[in-house]
Formats: C-alpha cells, sequence, structure tokens
C-alpha cells in the first residue's frame, strides 16, 4: 500500500519522503511519482529501518535536509510499515517475534516519537497508523497462531485511538486516524519471508524441515512433498496472497485518502474488514471458537488464512 499512497499524493502535488528497507523498490516507486507528479513536487527515499529510533533520527535529518530545511515541518505521517511473522508465542523463535511486534508496533510508536517535532511545527497536521483487522480479531483462523502481528495492530489500535483526545487536548491543530485493512493485494507475505531471511525460494534444509513441522500443525500432509515443493508451495502462497486478494493496494490506498480527507478516525478497509467488523461484534464470545471459523466460510470472509511468516 505505501507505493500507491506515495503515487496518489504525489499525483496530487504533495512532496513525499518515504523510507524502507529496499532502496530497490523505493527507487521504482520514485520513478513512478516522478512520471505523474505536477511540477514542483518533491519525492525521496532513504533506506531505514523503522524498528530502529537511530535509522529513523536520520531520516527525519533527510526530511529536513531535502524537502523542508528553512521551515522544518510535517503535515502528513503515514506509518505503514508492516511485516506477518512470530505466528506462535510458545514455539517460534525469540527474535523472529520480536523483530515482528518491533516493526508493526515499534514502528509505529517511534515514528511518532521521531517526527511529532516537525508535526508539531505545522500549522495543521495529520497522523495515519496503519492497524489491520487483526487489530480487533487476533486470529487468522482456529489453526494458525498469530500472536506477534495481532498483538502488535492492537496495539497501534489502542495507542491511535488514545492519540485523539491527547491531541484534542494538548495539539489541537493535530488529529489521527487508525487504519484497518483486510486482504490487500500487496507482497507482505513474500516481503516478511525476506526480511525475516525466509525467502521461499532460497529456504534452508532446516528451515524446510521447520515449514514441514508448521504445515502439518495445521492438518495438511506434506509427507510425500520434497524439499522443493515445500518451497514451490509456500512461494506460490505468497503470490496467491497477493493476486486473489479481493481489494487492490490501489484501491486501499484511495480508500485511507478518501477516509483522511473526510476526517475518519477509524478506517476500515476493504469490503471484508467491514464484514469482519460487523460479524466479530455480533459475536464476540465465540470469537476464537472454531465455530466461529464457520460463520466466516459461510460469509466467505478471509478463506485464504495463510499466515504470512
Amino acid at each position: 500500500m505505501g507505493r500507491e499512497l506515495a503515487l496518489q499524493l504525489t499525483a496530487e502535488g504533495c512532496s513525499v519522503a518515504m523510507c524502507d528497507v529496499s532502496a530497490d523498490n523505493m527507487a521504482i516507486t520514485e520513478d513512478l511519482c516522478r512520471a505523474t507528479m505536477p511540477a514542483g513536487t518533491t519525492v525521496s527515499s532513504f533506506v531505514a529501518d523503522v524498528s530502529s529510533e537511530q535509522q529513523l533520527v536520520a531520516f527525519r535529518e533527510h526530511v529536513v535536509r531535502t524537502h523542508c530545511p528553512d521551515a522544518p515541518a510535517l503535515h502528513l505521517l503515514f506509518n505503514n510499515a508492516g511485516v506477518g511473522g512470530g505466528g506462535s508465542f510458545v514455539d517460534d523463535d525469540r527474535s523472529n517475534w520480536e523483530a515482528t511486534f518491533n516493526v508493526c508496533w515499534g514502528g509505529v510508536y517511534l515514528g511518532c516519537r521521531t517526527f511529532m517535532p516537525l508535526l508539531l511545527a505545522a500549522d495543521k497536521g495529520h497522523v495515519v497508523n496503519t492497524s489491520s483487522v487483526n487489530g480487533f480479531w487476533a486470529s487468522l483462523g482456529p489453526g494458525v497462531p498469530h500472536t506477534a502481528y495481532s498483538a502488535a495492530k492492537f496495539a497501534v489500535k489502542g495507542f491511535t485511538e488514545a492519540l485523539i483526545t491527547d491531541f484534542r487536548v494538548n495539539a489541537p491543530h493535530l488529529s489521527a486516524s487508525v487504519v484497518m485493512p483486510g486482504h490487500i493485494g500487496t507482497d507482505i507475505v513474500l516481503n516478511s519471508g525476506a526480511y525475516h531471511g525466509r525467502s521461499p525460494k532460497e529456504l534452508t534444509e532446516a528451515q524446510v524441515a521447520e515449514e514441514r513441522v508448521r504445515l502439518a500443525k495445521r492438518g495438511l500432509d506434506v509427507s510425500g512433498a520434497s524439499d522443493d515443493d515445500i518451497r514451490l508451495g509456500l512461494q506460490m502462497m505468497g503470490e496467491g496472497f497477493r493476486d486473489t486478494a479481493p481489494t487492490s493496494a490501489a484501491q486501499a490506498a484511495t480508500i485511507i485518502l478518501d477516509g483522511v480527507r473526510r476526517g475518519d478516525w477509524r478506517i476500515l478497509v476493504g469490503a471484508d474488514a467491514v464484514s469482519l467488523d460487523e460479524v466479530v461484534r455480533e459475536n464476540p464470545t465465540i470469537a476464537y471458537d472454531p465455530e466461529f471459523n464457520d460463520i466466516l466460510q459461510a460469509r466467505r470472509l478471509f478463506q485464504f488464512a495463510a499466515d504470512p511468516e
């Protein structure tokens, strides 16, 4: 979604600075932005991991140096970075779990901390924090642990809602929105694997063995599959997550920006997100019981149930 947000913002004449761990991906985004943005618009990129405060501070210095050296200020802050992984608090490696949590929650917290001085210096500003449907429903189905990502997204949701009052009292020129996407056509599954050193095509024998155990716990019989079959299957799952999504990244970005323009503090992205929100509210006491999945299946919601690890 980040690329599409940058494209749509620059097309409207907003100067945009972005950060990511992939310089190559950002270079593509910059080229696409420059092809459509009006004269006088600036787009820039900076390699940074949002889980590192030191790297975000360096990014802030880049933003000031490149975009607003004479009057440092920021009007829109999008904390959108996210990775999957760390599904099980019980079984998964601690470093993997914390890496996911530190990007998905820490990136939002540190992003707000780092750029708050520039937001306060603006005449008007807005913070957009990306949570997820997993910020109100901590599951991918009855057989798929999803703890690190869900815990982080719940934190993002609560933090952003709390900011609304904090801003009203202490910085009334600022406002905030929490974004909760459903299944969006992005490469988060494949990118998450790369971030954690587990790209499907490059899995080691030991990592494939770990994937076999994880898949077996989900009720999948992969005993007859070769290691290359496992690698290919996981690659196809990641591509399928992207290619079969009911909402494209471009559509998601439009929904988000329209919500920001309206001043919405809560932005559900995708018809599936809206429907899931309704179902959880209608059935709060069984939301984590196996029978809840039957309700989702009946409404054709989230049948992909893929663990983005």
